[in-house]
């Protein structure tokens, strides 16, 4: 099944600004939230589509690529996507510009193919944490299939640890040259795939390559701060090189799962609360949860509405290689009470007569009626 396109699943124009789409997340994440749809199983998925789209847009550079590309720009390990927790080989490149540099790039003075010869394949491993991973940061380990050089030949390729004879197509140069018209084009030696030199008695175990698949056990550790995206590099932990050539490296891509009470937008979260009617109406303190994984106290103002926002400095999530921290956002949802006694049902009306009418007791109600006055007014005259 098609993705949908990103603008379409924040419901924004392409030309929208930051503001604009930052807007239209907030709005369909608190509808599709999966804590306040417990009964619908698409509302996670529609959440998890949000959070994808938004993580591409919000950022200027992965947004210019997106609207250029589609979708293909994140395709084949680019940026984001991907399973959970899988990997990929091959050195994750591919494409327009490995063609332009097989071509020009040794025509121009070398480049990154011709300098890392028989350099092993990058390796890309998707890992999934939890937004308290991502606060407080971790040390995990994890298995790879990988190679390693072949303990048979010592990693020569050769039998019997035999060290490889210069290739006779390219002398030793690792490429050959070719007359087309006026230009001379240099190309990858096709005997000796680059490397100057060749395997005459090849080693029975790996075949000459040098290398052997092995798996590979890794310790990772993970920084607090650590957004949705982020790329961990871990050097020379990539496949074998061909007979001895250098290891190429590893590179986790981090996605942190949805959570159940609080929604991430940078190092700011946002969490619903809800309020008791007679709290919001006459003042009082709530128990609010924490990232941290601790209880704090909220003072709630006497007439607080559902939707009021409460700011609790330095309550966020911790900020990658920085001892600051962001910002936590309480908003209030004042809940109304429901299977209430006979008694509790008699207060409530004594309250509702008791009321002055010129009190003003009800701002949002009030205000919404006079707008309905104004309307038909309008519409009357």
């Amino acid at each position: 099944m098609s993705k949908r396109d990103y603008y379409e699943v924040l419901g924004a124009e392409k030309g929208a600004s930051a503001d604009e789409l930052k807007k239209a997340y907030r709005k369909l994440a608190m509808q599709y939230h999966p804590d306040r749809n417990p009964d619908n199983p698409d509302a996670a998925e529609k959440f998890k589509e949000l959070n994808e789209a938004y993580d591409v847009l919000k950022d200027e550079q992965k947004r210019a690529a997106y609207d250029r590309f589609g979708h293909a720009a994140f395709d084949g390990g680019m940026g984001g996507g991907g399973g959970r927790g899988g990997f990929d080989f091959g050195g994750g490149g591919g494409g327009f510009s490995d063609l332009f540099e097989e071509m020009f790039g040794d025509f121009m003075g070398g480049g990154r193919r011709g300098q890392a010869s028989g350099r092993g394949s990058d390796l890309r491993f998707n890992m999934e944490i939890s937004l308290e991973d991502s606060f407080t940061g971790k040390t995990t380990t994890i298995t790879i299939p990988s190679s390693a050089p072949c303990e048979s030949c010592n990693g020569t390729g050769g039998k019997d640890g035999s060290q490889p004879t210069t290739c006779g197509t390219c002398h030793g140069h690792g490429k050959v040259r070719a007359q087309q018209g006026f230009f001379t084009i240099e190309r990858t030696c096709p005997t000796c795939q680059g490397l100057g030199k060749v395997i005459k008695d090849p080693c029975r175990v790996c075949g000459g390559q040098g290398k052997v698949r092995k798996d590979k056990t890794l310790s990772v550790t993970i920084p607090a701060g650590v957004e949705d995206g982020t790329r961990i590099r871990l050097a020379g932990e990539g496949e074998a090189g061909m007979r001895g050539a250098p290891p190429g490296d590893l590179y986790i891509f981090l996605s942190v799962k949805p959570h159940r009470l609080f929604q991430r937008d940078g190092a700011n979260i946002y969490c619903r609360v809800p309020i008791p009617m007679t709290i919001a109406a006459l003042g009082g303190t709530v128990d609010v949860p924490t990232i941290e994984g601790s209880m704090t106290k909220v003072t709630i103002p006497a007439g607080t509405q559902s939707g009021n926002q409460f700011r609790l400095k330095s309550k966020g999530m911790s900020v990658l290689r920085s001892p600051a921290r962001g910002d936590m956002f309480i908003q209030a949802m004042v809940e109304t009470p429901v299977n209430l006694t006979d008694r509790q049902k008699e207060l409530l009306k004594e309250f509702d007569e008791a009321g002055d009418k010129d009190a003003k007791h009800n701002p949002e109600s009030e205000g919404f009626f006079a707008k309905v006055k104004e309307l038909w007014k309008d519409l009357t005259e």
